[in-house]
């Protein structure tokens, strides 16, 4: 819940009447920004940044791309129909031997050969059909690229939406651990401002001295100074989860920060997972395969290709004299020589698909060394949340017994100075201990490919930390 803080001379830290004013300021500022944030449990928000994502956008368009690349490679065996149209302007000359004639031609002044020569314009529409029956596996090869691609794309698609999980994780909890700080610093504060108002009146007693007196108000002012710093945090974190869900306007995270008592699996569980779903090795794979693909295509081309084709002429009346009225018939190409250097090109394809194996490799690697570090931070995390369980009421015990001896003139004031504000440390350090669990968790289900189950653990968790404790 986002409370802005307003300070005025009205809130000036040594006048009571003051700083009284200011707390009621400040609850009626926080209730009417309550009204007005968006509650919004874990998995609420995690629907709702997929909504609005614009990575997650660009992931979709990519793979509607290549899903509609593979839907169009699968008719590459279907026939090719084209209609052509030429509009002509020629000169033909045709010369005709006369042969035996050419005696009584030449008494007549005729010439041999005979020469007739033919200008006009003519409109020439042919529709014209190819059909391949053989092409040395490059359709195959185009194909299976094709459906490689779609499933590289669904890898990246997966792996976005995996990392937006983490990112959600971070700023979500990363609100609520700020929240915590602010109320934590705003207890010490409150306390330390009680303690000092004990200073004071013990002084005018005599029960205290004036180095305790002071003492007690340079504490009150540096935890002041503390509870300042956390709301600013607590600010910028609310800033950072509204922008990334595009709310316009501050969040209430419902979900509180937690922990699950026992570990969630062993080591070699979640590396198994990792090798067998990270959507990145699965995106390395279908690089692999295409690359693979790509060696079968660039091998095609070395071999012969067979075709059927048909033309039919739809304009028979302006039809050339060398023009037919319609032909089909099947086809052999062979490339004997290419400027394209197809040797050369299978060697390309070849260490591309060197490279996409090393990669993948690589990655493997990277992957399990990132699963044994998160889930140790899994771990370190789960047991410091559990002792500061009850470090925290010992804690909260050993300052109410400073408190009542400060009173009766047993303990110092830095005495209780120390233990409100090793309290208030132990406090925060849980609240940390919490946020590290969930980052560490979503972390590790993001390596092993199971993002999807961080809202299983947040069910069942058996620690939680709500904010006003």
């Amino acid at each position: 819940m986002i409370e802005p803080e307003a300070m005025d001379s009205r809130c000036a830290p040594g006048a009571m009447q003051g700083l009284a004013l200011c707390l009621l300021l400040l609850a009626q500022t926080a209730a009417v920004h309550a009204q007005d944030a968006v509650a919004l449990s874990f998995e609420q928000a995690r629907e709702r940044l997929e909504q609005v994502s614009d990575a997650l956008a660009a992931a979709d368009a990519n793979l509607h791309a290549r899903q509609d690349l593979s839907d169009a490679s699968r008719r590459l065996r279907l026939p090719e129909i084209a209609l052509e149209a030429r509009y002509l302007e020629f000169q033909n000359t045709v010369e005709l031997p006369l042969g035996s004639l050419a005696p009584a031609a030449e008494a007549f002044d005729i010439g041999d050969p005979l020469r007739f020569r033919e200008r006009d314009r003519r409109l020439r529409p042919v529709l014209t059909t190819v059909l391949p029956l053989y092409t040395g596996g490059q359709i195959p090869a185009a194909q299976a690229a094709a459906a490689a691609a779609v499933r590289e794309a669904e890898a990246g698609r997966a792996l976005q939406s995996q990392a937006l999980t983490s990112q959600l994780v971070e700023a979500y909890f990363g609100q609520l651990l700020a929240e915590q700080a602010v109320a934590v610093r705003r207890e010490v504060r409150d306390g330390m401002q009680r303690h000092l108002a004990h200073a004071e009146s013990l002084e005018r007693e005599g029960f205290a001295t004036r180095a305790q007196r002071l003492q007690a108000a340079v504490a009150r002012d540096t935890s002041e100074r503390d509870y300042l710093k956390a709301v600013h945090d607590r600010d910028a974190a609310a800033m950072a989860l509204a922008l990334m869900l595009r709310s316009g306007g501050p969040v209430a995270p419902t979900t509180p920060l937690f922990v699950v008592g026992t570990p969630p699996g062993t080591l070699e569980e979640f590396t198994e997972a990792a090798l067998a779903r990270h959507p990145q090795l699965a995106q390395l794979r279908a690089l692999d395969e295409q690359a693979g693909e790509n060696v079968r295509a660039q091998r095609a081309a070395l071999k012969p290709q067979v075709f059927l084709f048909g033309q039919y002429d739809l304009y028979r009346d302006d039809a050339l004299l060398t023009d037919s009225d319609w032909a089909f018939g099947i086809g052999l190409k062979y490339t004997f020589l290419s400027g394209s250097d197809r040797p050369r090109r299978i060697g390309a394809a070849r260490a591309q698909q060197a490279q996409a194996q090393a990669a993948l490799r690589e990655a493997e690697n990277r992957i399990s060394i990132g699963v044994a570090q998160a889930w140790s931070a899994l771990e370190t995390a789960r047991q410091q949340f559990l002792l500061l369980d009850s470090s925290i009421e010992q804690s909260r015990e050993n300052l109410r017994l400073q408190e009542l001896s400060f009173r009766e003139g047993q303990s110092t004031s830095l005495d209780v100075i120390d233990a409100r504000i090793g309290l208030g440390g132990a406090q925060v350090e849980r609240a940390q201990a919490a946020y590290a669990y969930g980052v560490a968790l979503a972390r590790l289900l993001e390596l092993s490919g199971q993002s999807a189950r961080f809202g299983e653990y947040v069910r069942k968790a058996d620690h939680r930390v709500p904010v006003h404790e």
